[in-house]
């Protein structure tokens, strides 16, 4: 392996360290987009200030404070800042990943897990695995594997007709237009697109809506748009109508979502 900075913010030093994980500190500017990449080791991408959109070619996360995404080694992805961001990125080892999930996902970042991450972001790379900062990684790669996973996930269609159905939600969360007339703009039948979404996505067509409203509604709050406006914006008739909603799906309320302290 070559010498390296231990504090180097290039994630492919990263990639071949002798060490099961390894903690990358990296500062990111607002609406920095990572372009589609790819690495060897699996990662813990989580934003200890700010907020990331990290997506894959089946779905898109978007990730405040108190939430990391697990993206699996060789998963192509793309990630992009909303608001300047403090990324901690957990570098995990083929090996080392073995027991944790084999799929993307939002997980839980608990106090303990955050203070680890944090911690081992200032250790060297070439830490002593059997002193105090190797069981600082162990804690950090129990944490993961313990981690309560969170629905947070926007699944994409791979078929080229539904996603062409699903960009139009995409680009406009406000469209009111039902199934049947977005179906026919496609050239399908009603039929036809609620049996793709099952296929495709596991979700129902009204479902998949409610997640793509809910998650463009995070990335308003998390730029610091009132929460009325927000709830217009991503297409929700009244704030009361938004607040009910997203209540049912993160446990709490708009304007605490992103300063309730991780459990």
């Amino acid at each position: 392996m070559r010498q390296v900075d231990a504090r180097s913010t290039n994630p492919e030093d990263y990639q071949d360290l002798p060490r099961p994980a390894a903690v990358m500190a990296k500062e990111i500017p607002n609406q920095h987009t990572t372009g589609w990449h790819r690495h060897k080791r699996a990662q813990l991408v989580f934003a200890s200030t700010g907020v990331l959109v990290v997506k894959t070619r089946q779905g898109a996360w978007v990730i405040p404070p108190q939430r990391a995404v697990w993206v699996p080694a060789g998963v192509e992805h793309e990630t992009r800042a909303v608001g300047a961001v403090s990324m901690r990125t957990v570098y995990v080892s083929r090996n080392a990943a073995r027991h944790l999930s084999q799929q993307c996902g939002v997980v839980n970042v608990s106090q303990l897990l955050r203070a680890l991450i944090l911690r081992a972001a200032e250790m060297p790379l070439a830490y002593d695995r059997r002193g105090a900062e190797g069981r600082v990684i162990q804690l950090i790669l129990d944490e993961i594997r313990d981690s309560k996973a969170l629905p947070l996930h926007l699944p994409m269609p791979n078929h080229p007709r539904l996603a062409e159905l699903c960009g139009v939600i995409l680009r406009d969360p406000r469209c009111r237009d039902v199934l049947d007339r977005l179906a026919r703009r496609t050239g399908m039948s009603k039929r036809t697109a609620e049996r793709l979404f099952l296929r495709e996505t596991q979700l129902t067509f009204s479902r998949w809506r409610q997640q793509a409203r809910l998650l463009a509604a995070l990335t308003e709050l998390a730029s610091g748009h009132p929460v009325k406006q927000v709830a217009f914006k991503s297409g929700y008739a009244s704030q009361s109508a938004f607040t009910s909603v997203f209540r049912q799906a993160f446990g709490t309320t708009p304007r605490r979502y992103f300063s309730v302290e991780p459990g």
